[in-house]
């Protein structure tokens, strides 16, 4: 049996225009899918950063992780470096984590335009 040790995933997301309850759901659609798509329960989540292009400011990603039930886990949010030519209107996650799994056997979550981000990580359900 693996001793569980702390690893991270990465998520992205994004969100067709600066509105709180978009950014809110499509947060929390990321969210769920890598918990589910990790066998992850809130309690194995050690801390999630999230970040957003600067062309979304109309709520903290962090709520949609407080509305899912995380009220235990240590959220931050910062704004995303604006590189020219970047995707726009991206929500992304860095979820730092406590599993027994093999780094290779981790799922990341890249959805809707986000996909073109890391294609090589994008796996369908």
């Amino acid at each position: 049996m693996s001793v569980a040790r702390t690893q991270a995933l990465r998520g992205a997301t994004t969100v067709e225009r600066n509105d709180e309850k978009l950014i809110i759901e499509a947060t929390k659609e990321m969210l769920t899918k890598l918990c589910e798509w990790n066998g992850l329960e809130y309690d194995d989540i050690v801390s999630i950063i999230f970040s957003s292009t600067q062309d979304l400011n109309a709520a903290y990603p962090a709520v949609g992780a407080r509305q899912l039930g995380m009220t235990q886990v240590p959220l931050m949010c910062v704004t995303e470096l604006p590189v020219p030519g970047s995707l726009p209107l991206c929500i992304r996650c860095l979820m730092h984590i406590h599993t027994s799994r093999p780094r290779h056997e981790l799922r990341h979550v890249y959805l809707r335009e986000a996909r073109r981000l890391r294609p090589d990580l994008v796996r369908e359900e």
